[in-house]
C-alpha cells in the first residue's frame, strides 16, 4: 500500500489494449509437473468450494500416488500460496493492469501459484515462470501464455523485501499495518493479535512471524494404550514439551493418516494446545464424585477421545454433544470403544440432565489461533464474522454452566486469541451467572509464559501450540 505523497515507480505492465499474441511456432506440449499440478487443483478447490488444503491435498496425493519429494514440494507449495494469499495478490495487482476480479479464475490460482514460487521460496525463476506457464497451457490452452508469461517476469524484477518495500504502510506510521504486509496477514487479525499480546512492538512480530511459518505435526497418545515415549519411538518423533500425550513431528514428514499408531487408534492428531486445555479441565479438585463429564461442542472429537479416554481410566463416562450430523459421526467413530455417548443436539439446547461434574465448552469460534494450519482461513474470515460467534459463546459457555453441578468445573475454550472471544465472553458470562473463575495457570503445569491470569493463552511463539485459550469457571 502506497504511503500519501510517497512516489513510487510501477513496474511496465503487459499491453492489454489488444488480445495476447499467440506464441510464434506451434505449441509446445506441457511438461507433466505431478507435484504442481496437485498444487494448482488443491488451490482451485480452496478457491470454488470453500475446501480445506489441508484436507484436499493429502487425499489428492494419496489418490495420486505422490510421495518424497514431489510431496513435499506439493505441500510448500500449495500451503505457502494460501498463508500469502493477500500478499500475493498485491503484488499481482501492481502487475496486471485490471483488477484481479477480472482475471479468469482457474488463471488466477496459477499466477498465484507462480508468485508465490518468485517471491518465497528458492526455486530459480526460469523454472518457477515455465512450470506455471506449462500449467496454465495444459489447462487453458495457448491463448493466454503469453500473457502468463509476461505477468510472472514482471513479478520476478522484485523480490519479496524489495515488492514489500515498495507495498507495506511505513513502519512508524503504521507499525500494525506493517507488520501484517510483511508477515502476509490481514491487518484486523495483526491488530487483534496486537490487542491480545498488549503491544504492537517485537512480541507482535514474533507472533506473526511464527503464524506465517508451516507447523509441526503434533500427536496425542490415547492414554491406557500407549504412553508418549513409545509413541515419539514408534513415529520417530520426540516427546512434547508440555502435554505428558504429546508427540511433535519432524515438519519435514508425511501424511500423519499413514503412520501405523494412527491407524492402530492408538493416537491422534492433535496440536499440543488442544490436549493441554482439554487436560486442565481433568485437573482442579471436585468434591464428592467424579465420573460424569461433558463435551459440549465435541465435533470432530479429538478432544472427546481425549476426555474418553481418561474417562474410562477412572471409571466414569463422557457425553458428547454435536448438532451437525456428519459430524457427530465422526465423534462416533472416533471415539468408538470409549465410554463415550453421542448426542446430536445443539449444545444451547441440549436436553440432558443437569448434574455434570466437568464440562468442556470447545466453543466454535474464528479460529485466530490455528491460521498456521489452516492458512486459507486467514483471508476468508472477516471482522464481522466475530459478533456472531460471541454471541453463541456466551449461549454455550452459560448452557454449560447449568449443566454442571454445584463445585463442578467448567473450561472455556477456544483457538483464538481475539479479545472479544476470549476475556469478552468470559467477563460478561461471569458478571451475569457468577461464576467463579479459577486461577488456569496451575493446571498447566511446567507452561512457561502464561501471563497475568486467571485465564491462560498460548502462543506459536512463546510454546510451539495454536493459540489456544483456556478459562476454567466453578459453578
Amino acid at each position: 500500500m502506497t504511503q500519501p505523497g510517497r512516489r513510487t515507480h510501477r513496474p511496465s505492465r503487459p499491453d492489454r489494449s489488444h488480445p495476447p499474441r499467440k506464441p510464434d511456432g506451434p505449441a509446445r506440449p506441457p511438461a507433466d509437473d505431478p507435484a504442481r499440478r496437485a498444487a494448482l487443483d488443491t488451490l482451485r478447490a480452496v478457491r470454488a468450494d470453500d475446501a480445506y488444503a489441508n484436507l484436499v491435498l493429502p487425499k489428492l496425493l494419496r489418490d495420486r500416488r505422490i510421495s518424497g519429494r514431489d510431496a513435499a514440494l506439493a505441500t510448500e507449495l500449495t500451503y505457502g500460496t494460501c498463508r500469502a494469499l493477500g500478499l500475493l495478490d498485491q503484488v499481482l495487482s501492481e502487475c496486471v493492469d485490471r483488477p484481479l476480479s477480472k482475471v479468469e479464475p482457474v488463471l488466477l490460482d496459477a499466477l498465484r501459484l507462480g508468485t508465490y514460487q518468485l517471491l518465497r521460496t528458492r526455486i530459480p525463476s526460469h523454472a518457477a515462470v515455465a512450470s506455471t506457464v506449462d500449467l496454465v497451457r495444459r489447462d487453458l490452452g495457448s491463448r493466454v501464455t503469453g500473457f502468463a508469461n509476461a505477468v510472472l517476469r514482471k513479478v520476478s524484477e522484485l523480490d519479496e523485501d524489495a515488492w514489500l518495500d515498495r507495498l507495506a504502510p511505513d513502519a512508524t506510521e503504521d507499525p500494525v499495518g506493517h507488520l501484517a504486509a510483511r508477515t502476509a496477514h490481514p491487518r484486523w487479525i495483526a491488530r487483534a493479535f496486537a490487542d491480545a499480546l498488549g503491544t504492537t512492538g517485537d512480541d507482535l512480530a514474533d507472533a506473526l512471524r511464527a503464524d506465517d511459518e508451516r507447523p509441526t505435526v503434533h500427536l496425542v497418545a490415547r492414554p491406557g494404550e500407549v504412553s508418549a515415549d513409545e509413541l515419539a519411538a514408534m513415529t520417530g518423533g520426540e516427546p512434547a514439551p508440555y502435554s505428558p500425550y504429546g508427540v511433535r513431528l519432524d515438519a519435514g514428514g508425511g501424511d500423519p493418516g499413514d503412520l501405523e499408531p494412527i491407524r492402530e487408534r492408538l493416537a491422534n492428531v492433535q496440536d499440543e494446545g488442544s490436549q493441554l486445555c482439554a487436560l486442565a479441565l481433568t485437573r482442579p479438585d471436585v468434591d464428592g464424585p467424579d465420573v460424569r463429564w461433558l463435551d459440549l461442542c465435541a465435533g470432530p472429537g479429538g478432544k472427546a477421545v481425549l476426555l474418553g479416554a481418561l474417562a474410562a481410566i477412572n471409571g466414569g463416562t463422557l457425553d458428547a454433544v454435536e448438532p451437525t450430523p456428519h459430524r457427530a459421526k465422526l465423534v462416533e467413530q472416533i471415539t468408538s470403544g470409549l465410554p463415550v455417548t453421542v448426542h446430536v443436539a445443539d449444545g444451547r439446547a441440549a436436553d440432558l440432565a443437569p448434574g455434570f461434574d466437568r464440562v468442556l465448552v470447545d466453543a466454535p469460534c474464528t479460529g485466530l489461533g490455528a491460521l498456521r494450519r489452516r492458512p486459507e482461513s486467514r483471508w476468508r474470515r472477516q471482522p464481522s464474522d466475530v459478533g456472531d460467534l460471541t454471541k453463541l459463546q456466551r449461549e454455550l459457555l452459560v448452557a454449560a454452566l447449568d449443566l454442571v453441578r454445584p463445585g463442578g468445573v467448567v473450561a472455556y475454550v477456544v483457538c483464538s486469541p481475539h479479545l472479544s472471544e476470549t476475556v469478552g465472553v468470559l467477563t460478561d458470562v461471569v458478571r451475569k451467572t457468577g461464576a467463579t473463575p479459577l486461577d488456569a495457570r496451575e493446571f498447566f503445569p511446567g507452561v512457561p509464559d502464561l501471563g497475568a491470569g486467571p485465564h491462560v493463552q498460548l502462543w506459536p511463539h512463546r510454546h510451539g501450540t495454536d493459540a489456544m485459550f483456556c478459562a476454567l469457571l466453578r459453578r
